[in-house]
């Protein structure tokens, strides 16, 4: 099966049921370590995941290690420009589970992305982001500890399903000339536009399919967080683009009113039914009224629109979301794009997970990660039907490798979401616990170390691994 690598004799596969793991008390997991500090951060990753899962479980389960290549250390053992070969490929499709170090952006060879085509062959269309603070990492913000977020972004449409041609270019041209003097013409609501003729071309592609298999996965996740924190946002720019974004938006709510009607209420249902809680014998065009504060200024048959919303929300939910049972359903809003990456900075705890298409979550993943700590202490993983991926979000930062001294606080959570996909939750709190208490007592990496009032003696990459385990 395998050209240069040997799996584990011992252990078993981790399989896929309708979207959901199936995991063995021995699971086979393969890991790539990642360039540049990859050398360092792995081995305390994995030191720390080996002793939490033997405390939690006291030798009743235990992770079995698949070694497998990507980047760089792939190209030292099977050649040039084989930064991702089909051992590795084979490894993941088999065990179904596997967890990375940080990968170099090849250079030739014809990949523009490591992260991307992994994300893309196993068809890895969530990417998850957990944004949560842990007391005394360093922070630009007052508050910090107010933002705990779950990003769930798609992570195979949009810019990265993105088609380009570059200006000047025969197609571009012929694509520009196309545009402007047939199909623009011919759909009124774009007026008299036209691009210019000196214009690159991009074409990004969203999805039906694509926005609600990501939004189903949110909403559960959702399901599975405490009261207070089961809010779905979709995030979208939909007042620009209505017909790529405003769908994504549409999309989502239509999943929520269908697939998910007994578990959701959206904020515009929510504001329909406590209005006639409020006011028993309020009329539907009162409500209406009070739904869109610039409904007397509509045409007619908006407002006929809006009516007909309110009275179709009394009809099909009044009975099984009505009397405040709303407040006891996962709520279901929507913000604009621009306005999410203000509000999750002054109003962050309003937010529990924001669903988005790619580019939107590339940005609000990123700057989310900012307000705790930075992308050192980022987690992410990339979570398909059939397959997951738990990852660094950073990069490789070679002129930092094999010094032992980086933070491998992205890749250790990495391996704590790991395990709470897997369902060992136990283990996955023990790490939580180990590396929050760790910080607080300033035993930290020199990234946090040097931020941090009073200073703090910086440890080793491999010291820090030591001092989650001993707070466990």
């Amino acid at each position: 099966m395998y050209e240069k690598i040997k799996a584990p004799t011992s252990g078993e596969k981790i399989t896929f049921v309708k979207g959901e793991p199936q995991v063995p008390d021995n699971p086979i997991i393969p890991f790539i370590r990642g360039d540049g500090t990859g050398i360092d951060i792995w081995p305390a990753t994995q030191k720390v995941m080996d002793a939490a899962v033997k405390k939690a479980y006291n030798g009743k389960r235990k992770i079995n290690w698949f070694k497998v290549y990507a980047g760089d250390e792939a190209c030292d053992l099977y050649g040039t420009y084989q930064y991702l070969p089909q051992d590795t490929l084979t490894a993941i499709k088999e065990y179904g589970v596997a967890i990375k170090g940080p990968l170099t952006t090849p250079v030739g060879g014809g990949i523009r992305s490591l992260n991307v085509a992994l994300r893309q062959i196993f068809q890895l269309y969530a990417c998850v982001r957990p944004c949560r603070y842990y007391p005394g990492t360093p922070s630009p913000h007052k508050n910090p500890e107010k933002l705990d977020v779950i990003v769930y972004r798609e992570n195979t449409e949009d810019i990265y399903l993105g088609i380009e041609w570059k200006q000047g270019d025969e197609i571009a041209k012929k694509l520009i000339k196309l545009l402007n003097e047939e199909l623009i013409p011919a759909t009124p609501e774009h007026g008299k536009k036209q691009i210019p003729l000196d214009s690159g071309i991009g074409i990004k592609p969203i999805s039906k399919t694509g926005s609600q298999r990501l939004v189903r996965r949110a909403i559960k996740q959702a399901l599975q967080l405490p009261k207070e924190k089961q809010q779905v946002t979709l995030v979208h720019k939909g007042n620009i683009m209505k017909y790529t974004e405003g769908a994504f938006r549409d999309w989502g709510y239509e999943l929520v009113t269908s697939e998910f009607r007994d578990e959701c209420v959206t904020e515009r249902e929510s504001w329909i039914l406590s209005n006639k809680e409020n006011k028993s014998d309020i009329s539907s065009e009162e409500n209406a009224r009070m739904v869109d504060p610039g409904y007397d200024s509509l045409t007619p048959e908006k407002k006929e629109q809006i009516v007909k919303e309110v009275e179709t929300v009394f009809n099909s939910i009044w009975d099984s979301h009505g009397n405040g049972k709303w407040k006891e359903k996962i709520m279901v809003n929507d913000r604009i794009a621009d306005s999410i990456f203000q509000q999750i900075q002054t109003r962050p705890d309003e937010y529990s997970i924001l669903a988005t298409m790619n580019l939107n979550g590339d940005y609000l993943s990123d700057a989310a990660a900012a307000i705790v700590g930075g992308l050192g202490m980022g987690p992410g993983a990339n979570i398909g039907d059939d397959a997951a991926i738990f990852e660094a979000t950073h990069g490789t930062a070679p002129k930092h490798a094999g010094l032992d001294r980086i933070n491998p606080g992205s890749v250790i959570l990495s391996g704590v979401m790991m395990l709470e996909f897997m369902g060992w939750q136990e283990a996955a709190d023990l790490i939580k616990k180990g590396l929050g208490d760790a910080i607080a007592s300033g035993k930290v990496t020199y990234d946090l170390a040097r931020l941090m009032e009073p200073k703090v003696e910086p440890l080793k990459c491999s010291e820090f691994a030591e001092a989650i385990i001993k707070r466990f």
